[in-house]
């Protein structure tokens, strides 16, 4: 018997196409039928509180609601951008939920119970609940009846950030689904598996958010900041992912899946052209070779970079060890796993970038340790400041690092660095760990692995002589140094379109960091997004840099872009925008470049 076809919106009773437009993160399409991610039913705790334990329940319910009142606001804010009439819908919608969590009956019955009833706020919010849901229902009212279910989701969005509960649940998710979501984390990304999952699309995100470099290095095509994206949809419903175009259609006809069939295809196509790349070096037509290494965000990618062809691993972003488990790693695990990518990668080097959680890279078991940060996480404790103030999570790390580098090349890499003192504690620690080891007999790196330096704060930029004085590599971070440098949340959907690597302030950093490492005589490569998109290669070679770093995927196509250009004629065309001061005249004098050589 023949598989039935997917059902088209022609052939559902009531279901009609619909096109919704967001920020294209991840290139790629995706056709299957939708998950829709929402708050479902989730364990809760129950459990009796001390008195003197009441005081911090209480704060710990009141960040809890402060979070969801913002998470509110934001999708508020995104309302506005629907057509007026739905936006005046879902704008009173969102009014409600506000109101709700804002000394309402449901507020002051929470904090009663946690001070009275000394019950842990999460049972707290479910027997408040409960108990309004049943006056409610009891007055027979059909108005009142219908905002029970308003309730139950502004309960189930409180208990969710109370619990820290991920927002989808993907594990076990049919093969070819497609998911949809309010908002996805790095940590739900991390947990896709792209052999069941066929892309994602979500109302929140932005371009340049960790949510989209995840998606990018698992392949995953991807559309986030999609307003209007979770009303009028069912589970199970088809849905096609565009994620070059930025496009979402739910419930497409026949037509519109053919049409995106041909798309993949073509795209089919040219990855096996690109596959072809693979044993050919990266070499401009005048023989300047490039070094074009990998950045992985979770081990399996591995596979991904030596099919690839990569010289290396230029990025390992350590953060997936802390992801979705609510204790630390240790030593011993953070050692295998080092020692997995070391000896995959056969002699080429690897780079391990320390711990940088913060923003909007977030691990459950830091949660103390970062409680009370501010309310700025990007500009708080995060990163290598964390790292210093938390020592042990650094003693560990740098000694998986030691002994992993018993097995091939490692280079260690310090992520948010502003200043040498930083360098230089960081060196005294490892020093410290270096002779324990030793005391311990453990086989580790001999020589020493170099010690470097993300340069993703303006800070560092102009710092860079002295940096380079005191490490003995660069790396540039061009998706934080944008994002620091203009002054631009690169999660947030609502100012995407002002994140602009060719701003000619972006540009100078990068220049300026270059120029420092090439009169320290260090190495210098780049590992931000900039790296792997080509419209950018032959400006940052122009530059002077010759290693670039990017997610598997993007190998192929750089390469390719590198092996057309001319050294000479992309060096001068670099002088001739960095002349420039206004950044549509550099966009326009690179794409000019780029159509022509």
């Amino acid at each position: 018997m023949k598989n039935e076809p997917p059902p088209f919106a022609g052939d559902k009773p009531g279901k009609r196409e619909r096109v919704l437009h967001g920020l294209g993160v991840s290139s790629g399409i995706a056709l299957g039928p939708a998950f829709v991610s929402d708050h479902g039913d989730i364990a809760v705790p129950e459990r009796r509180i001390a008195a003197s334990e009441v005081e911090a329940e209480g704060e710990r319910f009141a960040a809890a609601l402060s979070l969801s009142l913002k998470q509110l606001r934001k999708l508020k804010g995104k309302s506005s951008a629907l057509p007026d009439s739905a936006a005046e819908e879902v704008g009173y919608l969102l009014d409600a939920h506000i109101a709700m969590l804002t000394k309402s009956r449901l507020v002051r019955g929470v904090e009663r119970r946690i001070r009275e009833e000394r019950i842990n706020a999460e049972r707290a919010v479910q027997m408040e609940i409960a108990q309004i849901s049943e006056s409610f229902t009891a007055m027979g009212d059909a108005y009142l009846a219908a905002r029970v279910e308003d309730i139950r989701v502004v309960g189930a969005r409180l208990i969710r950030n109370l619990t820290k509960t991920p927002y989808a649940a993907l594990q076990h998710v049919p093969e070819g689904t497609v998911i949809l979501a309010e908002e996805l984390t790095p940590a739900d990304t991390a947990l896709m598996d792209p052999q069941r999952i066929a892309g994602f699309a979500a109302v929140l995100g932005g371009a340049e958010s960790h949510t989209a470099i995840m998606a990018r290095a698992l392949g995953l095509p991807a559309v986030l900041g999609v307003t209007g994206l979770l009303g009028q949809i069912d589970a199970g419903d088809m849905v096609v992912i565009d994620g070059a175009g930025g496009t979402v259609v739910i419930n497409p006809t026949r037509e519109t899946v053919a049409s995106y069939d041909e798309q993949r295809e073509v795209l089919a196509l040219e990855r096996r052209q690109l596959a072809r790349l693979k044993r050919l070096p990266a070499v401009t037509r005048d023989d300047v070779e490039i070094v074009l290494q990998a950045n992985l965000e979770l081990p399996r990618e591995l596979d991904q970079a030596i099919a690839a062809g990569a010289a290396g691993i230029g990025l390992v972003r350590t953060e997936f060890l802390y992801m979705n488990r609510e204790d630390l790693p240790d030593e011993d695990e953070q050692y295998e796993a080092y020692r997995g990518l070391v000896r995959g990668m056969d002699g080429r080097s690897v780079t391990i970038r320390t711990l940088d959680i913060g923003g909007d890279k977030l691990a459950a078991p830091l949660a103390e340790a970062l409680e009370g940060v501010g309310a700025n996480p990007a500009l708080g404790l995060r990163a290598i400041r964390l790292s210093l103030k938390e020592r042990p999570l650094l003693d560990a790390q740098l000694a998986a690092i030691l002994r992993a580098g018993a097995d091939g090349p490692v280079r260690i890499l310090l992520p948010m660095v502003c200043s040498v003192a930083e360098v230089l504690k960081v060196r005294e620690a490892l020093g410290q760990v270096v002779r324990r080891l030793k005391r311990r007999g453990a086989k580790i790196a001999d020589p020493l692995p170099p010690l470097g330096v993300m340069i993703e704060i303006p800070g560092a930029a102009l710092a860079a002589d002295a940096l380079a004085a005191a490490c003995d590599f660069f790396a540039i971070g061009t998706n934080d140094l944008i994002q620091y440098t203009l002054a631009i949340d690169r999660g947030d959907e609502q100012v995407a379109h002002l994140y602009n690597p060719l701003h000619p302030a972006v540009l100078r950093l990068i220049q300026f960091a270059v120029e420092a490492a090439l009169r320290a005589r260090i190495p210098v490569s780049l590992c931000g997004e900039m790296a792997g998109d080509p419209r950018y290669t032959a400006l940052l070679l122009g530059l002077g840099i010759r290693d670039l770093s990017m997610a598997p995927a993007k190998i192929g196509r750089v390469k390719r872009r590198i092996r057309t250009l001319d050294m000479v004629a992309a060096s001068r065309r670099a002088r001739a925008i960095m002349d420039q001061l206004d950044d549509a005249r550099i966009a326009s004098l690179l794409d000019d470049f780029n159509a022509l050589a």
